[in-house]
């Protein structure tokens, strides 16, 4: 930490996230910032995540009252990659006639070439935040990616599953993302999960959290599992709720599911919509900030090691306001604050 740094001070508008002068090469923790949302089939924006979480983490304050102070440890996001943009403007274009048509129709060539770009596009996408992250972790560096639509998950999942095999992710989310292909595309952000369980074998158990909007073939799918996945459901959560059960005892039980490495991996939608009005797919119900908090920290808490997470879904007021990006800031240094506990502990 450059010794003329006050955390006390107002951040300048030109520094690095939460206003830290940190390099990625001095800082412990490294964001990966994708901005990306080609399937994103109802609200858009997500790909603007990445730097409205940016700009509003310059106004959060640099201790916090559970985990200290994580920015001594060092925190730096990585620029955005010009190629990144350029895919996502390209797969956006590509797929929107086939979301117009509410999916592949594969009696239509042009749908079907237009389909196949999208997803060979995606993999591309895929493999370049596979590779960022397996570059910083090979450093040693804890690696957290920022979306863009929940998508971009994969890769950054498949490198920590390579690090940490037989790792657990804790899913916090509205949606199961457990569709196959969803609207023809293989990559959806709707299959993200389904993705991961079916292609990263180091992926040891999936716990999903909060869900509350799914198809039948994906409960289908949790169910048919064998305990690899779990469901804590938001209307179970509600009910357990409404019969007096602390949610800290909620949390106890969910987290006991979970291996010793933990990746969390969060959909802003996860959260009461009121906290993310503008992300792509909002459904009412979903925890609130300090439920999220104390998820967070009761992995902490069972004495697992918290190793890598990304925080997708945070899409900015398209007529300027900073509440999603605000929430989607604190939550993200929350996370880090946790992430960096679990080290010590």
């Amino acid at each position: 930490m450059p010794a003329a740094f006050d955390p006390s001070a107002a951040a300048s508008p030109d520094s690095g996230i939460f206003g830290l002068p940190h390099s990625p090469d001095e800082a412990h923790v490294v964001l990966i910032p994708v901005p990306f949302e080609a399937t994103t089939s109802y609200g858009g924006g997500t790909s603007d995540g990445p730097s409205a979480v940016l700009e509003a983490s310059r106004q959060v304050d640099l201790f916090d009252v559970e985990t200290g102070r994580p920015y001594e440890r060092g925190i730096a996001l990585l620029h955005e990659p010009e190629q990144w943009r350029t895919w996502n403007t390209r797969a956006k274009e590509r797929a929107v006639p086939i979301i117009e048509a509410g999916g592949i129709d594969h009696s239509n060539p042009e749908l079907r070439a237009a389909s196949t770009e999208v997803n060979q596009i995606c993999e591309q996408l895929h493999d370049a935040v596979y590779r960022t992250a397996q570059e910083w972790l090979a450093k040693g560096k804890r690696v957290g990616a920022v979306g863009g639509d929940h998508s971009i998950s994969y890769g950054i999942i498949r490198a920590h599953a390579e690090k940490y095999p037989g790792l657990g992710v804790l899913h916090l989310d509205a949606h199961a993302d457990l569709r196959d292909a969803y609207e023809g595309f293989t990559w959806s952000h709707a299959s993200i999960m389904f993705n991961v369980v079916k292609r990263i074998p180091g992926v040891h158990s999936l716990v999903q959290v909060a869900i509350r909007d799914m198809s039948e073939d994906e409960h289908r799918v949790i169910e048919q599992s064998n305990g690899r996945i779990r469901a804590f459901f938001d209307s179970d959560i509600n009910h357990k709720r409404f019969d007096g059960i602390p949610w800290n005892r909620q949390v106890d039980e969910i987290v006991k599911h979970l291996p010793q490495h933990v990746y969390l991996s969060f959909d802003i939608d996860g959260l009461d919509p009121t906290l993310c009005p503008h992300t792509g797919t909002p459904v009412p119900g979903g925890l609130s900030f300090p439920e999220a908090v104390a998820l967070i920290s009761g992995v902490v808490r069972s004495g697992r090691t918290i190793v890598g997470f990304d925080l997708t879904e945070v899409a900015p007021d398209p007529d300027g306001g900073e509440w999603d990006g605000n929430v989607g800031a604190r939550l993200l240094y929350k996370m880090i604050g946790w992430m960096l506990k679990s080290e010590r502990k």
